[in-house]
């Protein structure tokens, strides 16, 4: 019996170990393919602003990110770009991106940048995921003040919620809210916490590195806690398969 323990315990140290190292492939890739979206000014003060996270997808040069991450319009007369920018720390590369597609009622968009990036994410086919699956995302936490240093929190799907929950005051309606309750759809609730500048992060499969959803920090945030006086803490995630429908529009 003393044998029979000791095998058990050697396959269970075994196994632990060995998921542990899969992760840390799974995120060293994922970092490789998270970028920051922003703003450059070569006159400006400052020349570099970093508005949220967005993950490479497709053949390389398209990001994904949240559709309010980019919806501000560049300065007119302004020598603004909008930029992605790749790599980690005070000099990152810059890479002029463009907007090639949107889906603001989604909060979703993609970007082409001018330069390919090697490390790119694949989208997965799940629909639907099971409260209880373990997930992970990577992106830039409080990003305009902490720099361009990926940081992954890992979690699970805690819940799968209506986009927007209907107030019992018509008044704490905006008309936001109003609008997406026209057109309601489901996101995942995270017991993970998503801070500024994740928006647009890539939530993960923790085991196969696959996107499952997209972090929203915003959108989600002010359509179902419209009604709060102090929001909560709570983070939500886009469900991948928008993603696939708006990409699919881009290689049309």
């Amino acid at each position: 019996m003393k044998g029979k323990a000791l095998f058990f315990i050697a396959v269970w140290l075994f196994s632990t170990f060995t998921l542990a190292d899969d992760f840390e492939v799974v995120v060293a890739k994922a970092k490789n393919a998270v970028v920051g979206v922003g703003i450059f000014d070569p006159i400006g003060t400052p020349r570099s602003q970093l508005q949220g996270t967005g993950f490479v997808i497709g053949d390389g040069t398209l990001v994904a990110t949240n559709f309010h991450v980019v919806e501000r319009a560049l300065e007119e007369g302004s020598q603004q770009r909008r930029v992605v920018f790749i790599g980690t720390g005070n000099n990152p590369q810059i890479n002029q991106a463009e907007i090639v597609k949107t889906d603001p009622a989604h909060d979703l968009a993609i970007l082409r940048i001018e330069q390919k990036v090697a490390s790119v994410l694949s989208l997965s086919g799940e629909d639907r995921l099971p409260d209880g699956r373990d997930v992970a995302f990577t992106g830039y936490p409080i990003g305009a003040v902490l720099g361009l240093y990926p940081a992954t929190h890992k979690g699970m799907v805690a819940a799968t919620t209506p986009v927007v929950t209907p107030s019992a005051n018509a008044q704490q309606l905006s008309l936001e809210v109003l609008k997406r309750l026209r057109e309601p759809f489901m996101v995942y609730q995270l017991d993970a916490t998503a801070y500024p500048g994740n928006s647009g992060s890539p939530v993960y499969n923790v085991s196969t590195g696959e996107v499952v959803a997209i972090i929203n920090k915003v959108f989600v945030k002010e359509s179902k806690e419209s009604a709060l006086s102090a929001p909560s803490g709570i983070t939500y995630a886009i469900p991948v398969k928008y993603l696939r429908d708006l990409l699919a529009e881009v290689s049309q």
